[in-house]
């Protein structure tokens, strides 16, 4: 995968938080996780969530970004979480964890199949016998990326450094079905201009069964957003929850 400056550039990356809240999110994973003792978050970012799970758990947070894992590091709880630079593809930590998470979204980021699967392998290697897995993402049915548009996405946000802040996406989808966005953010004081493109595929709910079974788990669950109603054709979200076949 090329770099994406999104997760990459301290700049942008400081912008992460401010538009990535997951209150929902992260709300529903501490609810299915219980009382688990181990947590590994592929996909940490800035380490939300892996710092939400540090309570009475140990938790392993990786990512390939180091500017995101240097926020997390900072992140208060940060010094109790330990930090991985590396690819949910390859990674390998010989360690075995109670719930693995990849969510944000960050399932989409692996563009082909084959890294996908890589991805499912990584967390089948990870996982304990009575362990659970949950990840994310987005339905292609419904279109979401319609709606990254400059009129339909336009918001402002106030930055700590930067003041009031315009962002706004643009999109749009290839024929082999992977969506090209970019990401503007426009300092209203200056008027600086910050922005990066981003790639992300859409796989089907029938790819990722395949890919799950493919790799050695099953799906308990099938969840259509982060409240926890079950999946439909017609649910923004497709998020499986499960474990070790």
């Amino acid at each position: 995968m090329t770099v994406d400056l999104l997760y990459a550039d301290p700049a942008l990356v400081d912008f992460y938080d401010l538009v990535n809240t997951g209150d929902t999110e992260l709300r529903r994973c501490l609810a299915l996780a219980g009382d688990v003792q181990s947590v590994l978050d592929l996909g940490c970012g800035t380490g939300q969530l892996a710092t939400a799970f540090i309570d009475r758990r140990t938790v392993v947070g990786v990512d390939p970004a180091g500017a995101m894992l240097d926020v997390a590091r900072r992140r208060p709880g940060g010094e109790r979480v330990e930090w991985i630079e590396a690819d949910a593809r390859t990674v390998r930590l010989g360690r075995k964890f109670d719930l693995i998470v990849l969510t944000g979204h960050a399932f989409q980021i692996f563009l082909t199949r084959e890294d996908r699967l890589a991805v499912l392998a990584t967390i089948s290697a990870h996982l304990a016998p009575d362990g659970h897995f949950l990840f994310d993402s987005r339905n292609p049915t419904v279109e979401a990326w319609r709606e990254w548009t400059p009129e339909r996405s336009e918001e402002e946000v106030r930055h700590p450094r930067f003041g009031m802040v315009k962002g706004w996406y643009d999109a749009r989808i290839g024929l082999d079905g992977i969506v090209t966005y970019r990401t503007w953010y426009e300092v209203t004081a200056t008027g600086q201009t910050l922005t990066a493109e981003s790639k992300i595929a859409f796989p089907s709910k029938e790819e990722i069964a395949a890919g799950i079974e493919a790799a050695g788990l099953v799906t308990e669950s099938w969840f259509g957003d982060w409240e926890g109603c079950a999946w439909t054709p017609a649910s923004r979200e497709i998020i499986p929850f499960g474990r070790l076949r």
